[in-house]
């Protein structure tokens, strides 16, 4: 088990060097210093020395990727890419193009975001689980057929559609909660929280639980299920202890694998109800093309999507005992 972990790290190092890479090709592609430091300091009317003063102050006066004033090592060193990409392989994120710690605004904004996915992923996972199960205890009914459709059309409509309805009906008509206002303290915001997190449930919910009706379905027909309902268990018990914990493998790799992705926040939830965390300082830095933050919000992103499927291969190993890495 160590040498396999020790073997995805080694493979996870090479995919951040090609995540950091690419993101920096991208960025500069569609975007080119002088842009960067026109819309920092005013837009198309700022004059070349402006624009010339802004590059040197925020280090973007230097080539790209190769320095050709430069020889040996410096010709390396001496470019954007080295001084604003290659930190970010020991998580120096810097500072971002607008003066602040890149680091302390991670640390800041990261509990807001934790405050929202964090109830909406356990909250969403239980009442899918829930939902799945009793579509499989219901199977050929009536009811198990409106079920199903009911995901179907749960699935079928755009999460925007739920966050403007939401707040349309919920915090504007009706007044139930407010849809903005967020404030310092975890319980101060709990009547805030509810509007959103009952938003992300209900839009994952018919994917999620048509996803885990059809695992459960499949688990339903095995031999060790037929040889539990002929001892004489309930059907419910059945269900709980026995299908259950076999049909959690394929479960765990939808869910243990985005833990770590919890702390990256919703970007669009966090955009329309105004909450500062990470998911809206990513937005908020690509509207800026503020390179710094785009670069370390992607580069963290995949750090941490590498790390959750790490811990979802591990948790295979906890779940079924015949799965072993050599």
């Amino acid at each position: 088990m160590l040498r396999y972990i020790c073997r995805r790290l080694a493979y996870g190092v090479v995919i951040l060097l090609g995540v950091n890479l690419l993101t920096f090709l991208l960025f500069f592609t569609v975007n080119t210093p002088d842009d960067m430091a026109r819309m920092a300091i005013g837009g198309q009317r700022a004059s070349p020395e402006a624009i010339q003063v802004w590059k040197v102050e925020h280090g973007y006066d230097k080539p790209l990727f190769y320095d050709a004033s430069q020889t040996g090592k410096a010709a390396f060193t001496h470019t954007i890419f080295y001084e604003r990409s290659v930190p970010l392989l020991r998580f120096d994120f810097g500072f971002s193009d607008s003066g602040h710690d890149i680091s302390h605004e991670i640390q800041q904004r990261m509990w807001p975001s934790l405050a929202l996915v964090l109830p909406t992923f356990v909250l969403g996972l239980m009442v899918s689980v829930a939902v799945a199960l009793l579509l499989v205890f219901v199977r050929g009914s009536s009811l198990d057929f409106a079920g199903v459709v009911a995901c179907v059309l749960l699935l079928s409509i755009s999460g925007l559609f739920y966050i403007i309805a939401g707040q349309w009906l919920f915090a504007k008509v009706l007044r139930w909660v407010p849809y903005s206002g967020w404030q310092e303290g975890w319980l101060t915001n709990v009547r805030f929280l509810i509007l959103p997190v009952a938003i992300g449930i209900l839009a994952k919910l018919g994917a999620e639980a048509r996803f885990y009706r059809s695992l459960f379905l499949e688990e339903a027909y095995k031999d060790y299920i037929r040889t539990a309902r002929a001892k004489g268990l309930a059907e419910h018990w059945v269900l709980l202890r026995h299908l259950l914990p076999n049909a959690m493998l394929p479960i765990l790799t939808s869910t243990v694998s985005a833990i770590p992705l919890l702390f990256m926040g919703s970007l669009i939830m966090e955009s329309f109800f105004g909450i500062p965390g990470l998911g809206s300082y990513t937005i908020d830095a690509i509207n800026a093309q503020d390179l710094s933050v785009v670069r370390a919000m992607v580069f963290l992103g995949a750090a941490l999507y590498i790390v959750g499927l790490i811990l979802a291969d591990i948790s295979y190993t906890l779940v079924d005992p015949r799965v072993r890495f050599e």
